[in-house]
């Protein structure tokens, strides 16, 4: 059986949204944010703290973009992933590092210079050219739809999607997404209508209730939709 650990929102929710999207057999264990201070036994497990890490069988895995890939080629055969006989193969590797190397890093900056921080340490101005630094960047997903396609590569969703669409949902939960470009909003607004997207959401709220987690323990960021009843 297929074992995530994951935070509410965090990088492992790439890993997440895949596996809901490929509709496998997983465990979920959900942890308090950051599980590196607030759940230190984790590091028994993953050495560094961070999420995600998943298991399978033998395999450990804590790169959001690699697991992705992982379980569409290892769990497949998948439309999710993209054939080394297929054109868009260079794309399809591209556009699903694009997503985490130069999409979420900045985000991470503004994250943590605008939330993480003690009060007395936060750097509004580190946290805005961070901001802008993701926009910035964001003009090359802008220019790949701009021919109308509605996904990065191949002709159809991907992981590559799943891995440049977890930024524009991150970005979304940082209030960016009405500087979002045409194409890009558009882009956004189809992945977020996806089931797999809304059941992984759903997911995460579930692990809450099922571990009885206090909602203050597990949120480094909002809940779309609010926190869970």
């Amino acid at each position: 059986m297929i074992h995530l650990y994951h935070c509410i929102n965090a990088r492992s929710f790439r890993p997440l949204w895949t596996l809901e999207e490929m509709r496998l057999p997983y465990e979920l264990t959900l942890l308090p944010f950051p599980p590196r201070a607030a759940a230190p036994e984790y590091k028994q497990l993953n050495a560094l703290g961070t999420v995600p890490l998943l298991l399978d069988g033998a395999t450990r895995m804590t790169e959001s973009a690699a697991i992705c890939h992982y379980l569409a080629t290892r769990h497949g055969p998948s439309p999710l992933a993209v054939g080394v006989d297929e054109a868009d193969y260079g794309a399809f590797l591209n556009w699903t590092h694009f997503g985490e190397a130069t999409l979420t890093f900045p985000q991470t900056l503004v994250l943590r210079y605008s939330r993480f921080e003690p009060r007395e340490r936060r750097q509004p101005q580190v946290a805005q050219d961070y901001a802008q630094w993701f926009l910035a960047r964001l003009r090359a997903v802008e220019a790949a739809l701009a021919d109308g396609r509605e996904f990065l590569c191949a002709g159809r969703f991907t992981v590559a999607d799943v891995s440049v669409g977890y930024a524009l949902m991150l970005g979304t939960l940082l209030q960016l997404d009405a500087q979002y470009g045409p194409a890009v909003a558009a882009y956004w607004q189809r992945l977020s209508a996806r089931e797999g997207l809304a059941r992984a959401q759903q997911a995460q709220k579930d692990a809450i209730r099922r571990q009885g987690l206090a909602i203050d323990e597990v949120l480094g960021m909002p809940l779309p939709g609010g926190r869970p009843a």
